[in-house]
């Protein structure tokens, strides 16, 4: 042995960003019913699981791909109406209706994706929101099948005799949904695909010369958010009892476009923050009654001010630049 490497410090194994993210995310799933004093606060946190499962799908379309979707709560209405409709007018079990509607969610992606993403810029976020328009508007006038406006009450779930209720146990099981759903989503971010979808995102142009299929891979991310929002809705049409076209309305899709970007576009961690943000936030500010809206709209002003890339890559940039 050389001096050399007598002498040489030893190597230090350090974790990956992604391996950090998912043990992030899982502690804090983990952790926060040990300190919530109330099943309220596992009703709101089970909440915010459901949309941050949306919104990473989401993510995954607008950060990586660089399309943006203003009808991605489409797919989280079909996914809900799907365990609403199966078990009332077809006999099908809750289970099964779920994933019937999330493979019906896949099916309609693909299909509407085609077409639609051949446009570019502005053109495909309007199509994407008359897509978007024309589902909701489905789902309030078929009334005979979806209940119209009120909308329909939903099976509750039964596993070998144990109906499923309670808010500790949807904590869980949406919990659970959100960690498997974050750890597939960075495993395809650093996946080969996921570096074309980073690609595609820079420039569509050079990522066409170096061999990207870039039609084909912004359906593929499409489809992906599709699968996310639907088993969202799902999760929360099971775990509300209720769906109603709310659901899929136009606000609803803004709200989570307005989520990945608070959190910070490309960034898994980032998606939940802002999910949080929009779900736990409205919550808190109840005390301030008629002045919560305004509150809520200064407080996402000044994120976007301030952290123009998102809150959590901001910070991050923050923090490297005072450790330099």
């Amino acid at each position: 042995m050389t001096d050399a490497a007598a002498t040489s410090p030893p190597s230090r194994r350090t974790w990956s960003p992604r391996l950090v993210s998912l043990v992030f995310v899982t502690v804090v799933v983990a952790v926060l019913p040990l300190v919530f004093p109330s099943n309220y606060y596992l009703r709101v946190a089970s909440l915010v699981w459901t949309s941050g499962l949306a919104v990473v799908g989401l993510n995954l379309l607008m950060g990586l791909a660089g399309q943006v979707s203003l009808g991605h709560a489409a797919f989280l209405g079909i996914g809900a109406y799907a365990v609403a409709i199966g078990p009332t007018h077809l006999g099908v079990p809750p289970i099964p209706s779920a994933l019937a509607g999330i493979a019906l969610s896949a099916l309609v992606a693909w299909i509407v994706g085609k077409p639609i993403f051949r446009l570019k810029g502005y053109y495909l976020a309007v199509a994407t929101l008359g897509f978007g328009l024309l589902l909701a508007l489905v789902l309030t006038s078929e009334s005979a099948w979806t209940g119209g406006p009120d909308g329909m009450p939903v099976e509750r779930v039964e596993l070998f005799g144990w109906r499923v209720t309670g808010a500790l146990t949807w904590y869980w099981i949406t919990g659970v949904a959100l960690i498997i759903g974050v750890a597939l989503a960075l495993n395809l971010e650093a996946s080969p695909t996921g570096r074309a979808l980073r690609a595609l995102h820079d420039s569509e142009v050079a990522a066409s010369v170096v061999g990207v299929d870039a039609a084909r891979l912004k359906l593929t991310a499409f489809v992906v958010a599709a699968v996310y929002a639907a088993t969202s809705g799902a999760l929360l049409a099971l775990m509300n009892g209720f769906v109603t076209p709310d659901t899929a309305s136009f606000m609803h899709s803004v709200e989570f476009v307005t989520m990945v970007v608070i959190g910070g576009m490309g960034s898994v961690v980032g998606a939940l923050v802002g999910a949080a943000i929009l779900v736990a936030l409205p919550q808190a500010l109840t005390v301030l009654q008629e002045y919560e809206t305004a509150v809520l709209g200064l407080l996402i002003m000044v994120f976007m001010i301030f952290l123009r890339q998102g809150i959590v890559p901001g910070l991050i940039g923050l923090f490297r630049g005072m450790r330099r």
